[in-house]
């Protein structure tokens, strides 16, 4: 595994506390830059959940650093109060069986 430079993984660490539910996205949720992060901001946004997105297209040494501190290698990447939860594939999957649902819910940062 890479290792994370210090700054970046200061960074996702501190935006991992100060925030319930993270997407690393490509873009922004106002404007996603790739189908696969479109995807999770959908999903999130259907089940009304409030998350911050972290374009990882600003930094270089975010996008390479987020794939090395989870070892997962695409973009995006959902966390649900600092737990890596998965990349579009899995949130899609986890939607359509209601369990993204129930570990939204299951969390608190999700509206009953």
């Amino acid at each position: 595994m890479t290792e994370v430079a210090e700054p970046v993984r200061a960074f996702i660490e501190k935006t991992l506390a100060d925030n319930a539910v993270v997407v690393f996205m490509k873009g922004v949720p106002d404007s996603p830059q790739c189908g696969f992060s479109s995807l999770v901001v959908q999903v999130l946004d259907h089940l009304g959940v409030d998350f911050v997105g972290v374009n990882v297209l600003q930094d270089q040494s975010l996008r390479d650093g987020i794939k090395a501190f989870t070892d997962w290698p695409t973009i995006p990447q959902l966390y649900v109060k600092g737990e890596f939860v998965g990349g579009a594939d899995i949130v899609k999957e986890m939607f359509g069986s209601g369990e993204l649902k129930t570990l939204l819910s299951e969390q608190g940062v999700l509206a009953a």
